[in-house]
């Protein structure tokens, strides 16, 4: 399978805090960012719906279940990309979640080379995505967080110009340009250049 792309993040919702950490230190370890959540109570204080990410869901926790998690983001139109973790027990249960829409379900304790396939498939869809409009107004206020510099860059960015040629007529080095690129990414909410351009247009 093709390398996974980086750019998003991971929401792993366990309330084993071991299984939590080993889950979190082994995808941070394959360059992954993770948001450790303990609950799917914690994890709806911290998620965020202009984050591209996906989600690595254990189905039985206290509080909230992970199915009724899963329910509550599929009303709330979330499609976040979901891996459920799941005790050899609950398989019956995994079925469940996968009929509401989760891309693979894994029994404890998770193999690394399906886990890691199973995120490379997540990255695929996100990657895939046709990403929401953005209003009008959320992209100026996007802009307004530019630097001037960084907004010079983006200029030269959505005409196609690669960061060797943008550094060029900067008078800056390409990896001054790299760092650029990725805060305008972060700032703009954008995954990468075709984000952009549709903003921009």
């Amino acid at each position: 399978m093709a390398a996974p792309t980086r750019d998003f993040s991971i929401y792993v919702v366990e309330d084993d805090p071991s299984v939590l950490k080993s889950l979190c230190a082994l995808l941070n370890s394959h360059g992954y960012t993770t948001i450790a959540c303990d609950s799917s109570e914690s994890f709806l204080e911290v998620y965020d719906p202009d984050v591209v990410a996906c989600l690595v869901l254990d189905l039985r926790m206290p509080g909230m279940s992970g199915l009724e998690l899963q329910a509550h983001l599929n009303s709330l139109d979330a499609h976040l990309p979901t891996i459920v973790v799941t005790g050899h027990g609950d398989v019956p249960i995994a079925v469940q979640a996968m009929k509401a829409g989760a891309i693979e379900f894994i029994e404890k304790p998770a193999q690394v080379e399906q886990l890691l396939d199973a995120v490379a498939v997540a990255g695929e869809i996100l990657a895939n995505r046709p990403p929401p409009s953005v209003p009008d107004d959320l992209v100026r206020e996007r802009i307004a967080k530019l630097t001037e510099r960084e907004r010079e860059v983006l200029d030269h960015l959505v005409l196609g110009k690669l960061n060797k040629e943008i550094a060029q007529e900067l008078g800056v080095s390409q990896r001054t340009i790299e760092i650029h690129r990725s805060r305008i990414r972060e700032k703009m909410h954008a995954r990468g250049i075709s984000d952009l351009i549709r903003m921009m247009r």
